[in-house]
């Protein structure tokens, strides 16, 4: 099958076998442009041609037939679009966008508690129906305004559809029901018969000739649950990080849903026919982000460099950085939290400033997980992780210091593809359950310091993380 990975940096497009070996691959970059007042944005045609370039080259790489498609989308980021023509009638604000701060802020007052009761989701500019609401009064009288999944979806297959998992992830689901909400939409002026129809994550979902050949779409999903199913965390209490532009922690809860008591999001982790599985979600909304901040600041010879760099600081420096450069989510919720380093001195130099940011990424990731372990009622076992950073064995290395729990490398890195494939058979009757392939190739990382000195990493850079949030209010 053809599995369609539309990301933040680039679309992936990779031919899979039903084993899950990988028969031929297409990538696209695709551009980002962020604005003084806190936005960033996306051209929607971009994105779209990203995607129809990136499959027919997959499909002419592999020179074969292909069964089905499966579409997974990067989650949260909005557009508004003309329904008569479908044209795309402005940018894509994309989900790192933090101008409905404010608008977030003045709703959470008056409706955060009721919504976060309804939905699972803390009020927060991350997700998308705060977004949809800033939108709305800046787009034409006439224009629909829709997560990015559904009018990508609308311009692909011809049908206005959003998938249960992505739907979950907007703010206006009501997750026991996995329907729109009326009081939700209502609280953020949205009219429910405007949304996109809610349908599977597996099925029969439509069909394209946007390849080439006429190919039925069996598998639609938001890329970060896609990578949970690729991974294998089917059962309660497995869990995953990947990172890429940010790093997101999903962890299964199974099939019954869990609405977090410290600060994580639940949502949807997959829906076919009747049965939905859930997961908690919490995120870093930079990571491979930062490292490319980084680079731009010259403290970072190159991504590939990273490792060389972590080897060389100074361990006893003491430099600190809250790498918050597009705010803090989970579990603070803190969207004009800003960047900060504290302790620099005379001696700190380029390697300790990108240690500093690596290990303030590995911490918001172990607190996320321990967050994680206290909805769930148990900590993980083991935590999986994929994405372009983790090519980076000192960041694998900290991380599991850190977190005092094994960390295990996906043996791919295309974990959201696998999950795609996974679901996709499915979809198309191939397989009755899911079933993910495990590819070889997986690397394990111990911790090596006690628990008391991870438990001293993580509180200086918790009451840091603390500083943060106060200086932003």
């Amino acid at each position: 099958m053809l599995a369609i990975d539309q990301g933040t940096s680039a679309t992936k497009a990779l031919v899979v076998a039903d084993d899950g070996t990988l028969l031929a691959e297409a990538e696209v970059a695709v551009g980002i442009h962020r604005t003084p007042d806190g936005g960033v944005e996306q051209d929607p045609a971009e994105l779209l041609d990203s995607i129809l370039e990136a499959g027919r080259r997959a499909l002419q790489a592999f020179g074969g037939e292909v069964r089905s498609v499966g579409l997974a989308n990067q989650g949260e980021a909005v557009v508004a679009f003309d329904p008569v023509t479908g044209e795309a009638s402005g940018p894509v604000i994309s989900w790192q966008d933090r101008r409905a701060a404010e608008l977030a802020a003045s709703l959470a007052g008056r409706h955060g508690d009721r919504l976060f009761a309804i939905t699972g989701l803390p009020l927060d500019p991350y997700f998308t129906a705060p977004k949809l609401a800033w939108l709305r009064p800046r787009c034409g009288a006439g224009d629909v305004v829709c997560g990015i999944d559904a009018w990508l979806n609308r311009r692909l297959t011809g049908r206005f559809v959003t998938d249960a998992a992505t739907a979950s992830r907007s703010g206006l689901l009501d997750l026991a029901s996995r329907t729109w909400s009326t009081e939700a939409a209502s609280a953020y002026d949205i009219e429910p018969g405007t949304l996109a129809e809610v349908v599977d994550c597996a099925g029969h979902l439509g069909s394209t000739d946007a390849f080439g050949p006429t190919l039925e779409v069996t598998a639609l999903i938001v890329d970060q649950q896609a990578a949970l199913v690729g991974e294998g965390c089917l059962d309660a209490g497995e869990a995953k990080c990947t990172f890429g532009t940010g790093a997101f922690l999903l962890a299964s809860t199974g099939a019954q849903p869990v609405w977090s008591s410290v600060g994580l999001s639940s949502s949807v982790a997959h829906q076919i026919g009747d049965a939905a599985t859930w997961c908690l979600d919490g995120q870093v909304y930079a990571a491979g982000a930062a490292l490319g901040w980084l680079v731009r600041a010259g403290l970072l010879g190159s991504p590939e460099e990273l490792d060389s760099q972590l080897r060389r600081a100074d361990p006893s420096d003491g430099t600190l950085c809250v790498p918050a450069f597009s705010g803090l989510g989970a579990p603070h919720w803190a969207p004009r939290a800003r960047a900060s380093f504290e302790g620099i001195g005379l001696g700190t130099g380029p390697d300790e400033m990108v240690a500093a940011v690596a290990e303030g990424l590995c911490a918001q990731v172990a607190l996320l997980a321990r967050a994680a372990g206290t909805d769930m009622g148990t900590g993980l076992r083991v935590l999986r992780v994929d994405g372009g950073l983790t090519r980076s064995e000192q960041l694998c290395q900290r991380q599991a210091d850190l977190l005092q729990t094994p960390v295990e490398v996906f043996g791919s890195p295309h974990a959201t593809a696998l999950g795609l494939a996974a679901l996709a058979r499915v979809g198309d009757g191939t397989d009755e359950r899911l079933m993910p392939t495990s590819p070889d190739g997986a690397r394990t990382f111990e911790p090596r310091i006690s628990r008391d000195e991870a438990a001293g990493r993580l509180d200086a850079q918790r009451a840091a993380m603390a500083r943060a949030v106060q200086a932003a209010r």
